[in-house]
C-alpha cells in the first residue's frame, strides 16, 4: 500500500532507467547545438588543435564523473550538488550550493530561451518564409515545456530521446562523409599534436569546450526516480560523459579535417555561423544543411526541457527540505511529476523573458551571452567544489569505503582540472559573454551574491529545515529537525 505521504511527496520510483537518464543528459549538453555554436570559438582560438581541448575536458571531467559516480552510491536526492555539500561540509555548505544551483540553472534556462527564439525566427524565415518575431518563437517554446514539465517524467524522456538520435544522426552523417573522402588534405592527426593542442589559445578553447558539457552532472538529480539508483547513475554518469566527449572530439575533428589543418582558424575567424555548413553542403549536399538547420532548433529545444526538468527537480527537493516553500514539494497524485515546482518555474521563467523583452534586448548578444556566461561559471563552480566534497565525505564520513584511486586522486584530479576552467572563466568573460563594460562587466559577482543569500538563509532556517541529502521520500516521515540543525549527522545511504 502506498504511503499518502510519499504519493504526495515523492517522485515517481523506478520511473526512468540508464538509457532515460542518458537521454536527459546529453539532451542537455546539446551536441548539434554545442558543436556549431562553441566549436567556431575554440576553432578560431587555438586553430586545428580544437578538437584536443574537447577531450582534454573531457578527461577533467571523467575524472570528476569516478568520485561523483562513487558517492551517488551513498547520497540519492534530486537535489544534486546541494545534497552533495551537505553530506561532506555540512547544512551551510548545502545551503550555499542550492543558492548557487538555483542561480546557475535559472540563467542557463532563460538565456536558452532567448537563444531558441533567436534561432527559430532566423531558421523559419530562410526556410520557409515565415517571418515571425523571436518574442513569439519563445513565449511558444515556454508554452511546450511547461506543458511536458508539468507531465510524467517518460514522456519527456521519450520527446529527448527522439530530438537527441536525430540530431547526432545528422553530424554523424557529416563525420563519416568527411572520413571517407578523406577531408581536404587527407586524413591528419594534427589536431592532436601536443604542439597544435596546446598553442596559444588553448584557454579559450578550453573553456568553451568546457561550457559545452554542462547539464551532463544531472544524472545525480533523477536518482530518486531511477531503477536501482545506486547502479543506474554510476552508469549513466560514465556514458553520458563519454559518450559527449567522444561525439564532440570526433565531430571537431572532422569540421578541422573538412577545412585543412591550415585553414580552419581563419574560416571560423571570418564565418563563425556557417563553419560547419558550409563544409557539410561540399562533403554532404545542400538538403543535409537545411535538415540540420531544423534540427538545430529541435536540439535546442531539448536542451530547454531538459534545464526545465532538472530545475523543477532542484526546487522540489529544496521545498522538501524546508529551503523553499513546502507548496512546492508536493507531486501529481497520478504522474508524480513535481509539477508544482514546474509550474513556478515556468511562471519565474516567463516573468523574467517579459522584462528582457519589453526591455527590447538583443535576445543572443545580451539574453542568451550573459545569462549562459553566468549559468556556465556557476555549475562548473558546483562542479569543482563538489569534487572536494567527494574527497572529504568519504575521508569524514565513509572511511572504510574510501578507494585512493575512485575517491581520492580521480576527483581530486577532476577538481583542478575544473577550478582551472572556472578560473579561465572568470579571466576571460569579456569573450565568454561580450560583456566589455558596464554592469554586465561584473555579472559573475552575481554567484557569490546568490551564495551569500544561500548562507544567510541556512542561518534563518536553523532548526526549521530538513537534510536534503538524505534518499526520499522513505525518510520525510521520521526526519529529525535535530539533522539539519546540526545536532546530529545527515543519514545517508548505506
Amino acid at each position: 500500500m502506498t504511503d499518502p505521504q510519499t504519493a504526495t511527496t515523492g517522485l515517481r520510483r523506478n520511473a526512468v532507467g540508464v538509457t532515460g537518464i542518458v537521454f536527459f543528459v546529453v539532451a542537455a549538453a546539446a551536441p548539434l547545438a554545442a558543436t556549431l555554436g562553441a566549436s567556431p570559438v575554440a576553432f578560431a582560438s587555438v586553430g586545428v588543435g580544437a578538437p584536443s581541448a574537447y577531450l582534454l575536458i573531457g578527461l577533467v571531467l571523467v575524472l570528476f564523473a569516478v568520485g561523483y559516480a562513487a558517492m551517488s552510491r551513498h547520497v540519492t536526492s534530486s537535489a544534486g550538488f546541494a545534497a552533495y555539500l551537505e553530506a561532506a561540509f555540512g547544512r551551510t555548505a548545502g545551503f550555499v550550493g542550492a543558492g548557487v544551483a538555483l542561480l546557475a540553472y535559472n540563467c542557463m534556462l532563460i538565456g536558452l530561451y532567448g537563444f531558441f527564439g533567436f534561432l527559430t525566427s532566423s531558421v523559419a524565415d530562410d526556410l520557409f518564409g515565415i517571418n515571425l518575431h523571436w518574442t513569439w518563437w519563445t513565449v511558444i517554446v515556454w508554452a511546450a515545456v511547461a506543458i511536458l514539465g508539468y507531465l510524467e517524467i517518460n514522456l519527456s524522456a521519450k520527446v529527448l530521446g527522439v530530438l537527441m538520435v536525430f540530431e547526432v544522426l545528422i553530424l554523424l552523417v557529416f563525420d563519416v562523409a568527411v572520413f571517407v573522402q578523406g577531408g581536404a588534405q587527407g586524413l591528419s592527426f594534427q589536431s592532436f599534436a601536443p604542439d597544435n593542442a596546446f598553442a596559444s589559445g588553448v584557454g579559450i578553447a578550453v573553456l568553451f569546450a568546457a561550457a559545452s558539457f554542462v547539464g551532463f552532472e544531472a544524472t545525480a538529480i533523477y536518482g530518486e526516480e531511477a531503477r536501482d539508483p545506486e547502479r543506474t547513475v554510476p552508469r549513466a554518469t560514465y556514458l553520458a560523459v563519454v559518450l559527449i566527449a567522444v561525439f564532440y572530439t570526433i565531430s571537431t575533428w572532422a569540421i578541422a579535417l573538412a577545412y585543412g589543418d591550415d585553414s580552419v582558424r581563419n574560416a571560423a575567424i571570418n564565418d563563425p555561423a556557417g563553419l560547419v555548413f558550409a563544409v557539410n553542403d561540399r562533403f554532404v549536399n545542400h538538403f543535409s544543411t537545411d535538415v540540420m538547420n531544423l534540427l538545430l532548433v529541435t536540439s535546442t529545444f531539448a536542451v530547454v526541457l531538459a534545464f526545465h526538468n532538472t530545475l523543477s527537480r532542484y526546487m522540489f527537493a529544496l521545498a522538501r527540505s524546508g529551503v523553499l516553500p513546502t507548496f512546492l514539494s508536493h507531486t501529481h497524485p497520478r504522474s508524480q511529476s513535481p509539477h508544482r515546482s514546474s509550474l513556478v518555474g515556468s511562471v519565474v521563467t516567463i516573468a523574467v523573458l517579459a522584462g528582457f523583452m519589453v526591455a527590447n534586448a538583443d535576445p543572443f548578444a545580451q539574453l542568451y551571452s550573459w545569462l549562459v556566461g553566468v549559468g556556465t561559471l556557476g555549475v562548473v563552480l558546483l562542479q569543482a567544489v563538489t569534487a572536494v566534497a567527494v574527497v572529504v565525505f568519504f575521508l569524514r564520513k565513509r572511511r572504510d569505503r574510501f578507494r585512493i584511486w575512485t575517491t581520492g586522486v580521480a576527483p581530486a584530479l577532476g577538481g583542478v582540472g575544473l577550478f582551472t576552467a572556472a578560473y579561465l572563466a572568470i579571466d576571460n568573460w569579456a569573450i565568454l559573454t561580450g560583456a566589455t563594460a558596464g554592469f554586465p562587466k561584473h555579472l559573475p559577482w552575481a554567484i557569490a551574491v546568490a551564495g551569500v543569500i544561500g548562507l544567510v538563509w541556512a542561518y534563518l532556517t536553523r532548526g526549521s529545515a530538513r537534510s536534503f541529502a538524505n534518499s526520499f521520500p522513505a525518510g520525510v516521515a521520521h526526519e529529525s529537525q535535530a539533522v539539519i540543525s546540526g545536532a546530529v549527522p545527515p543519514k545517508v545511504n548505506e
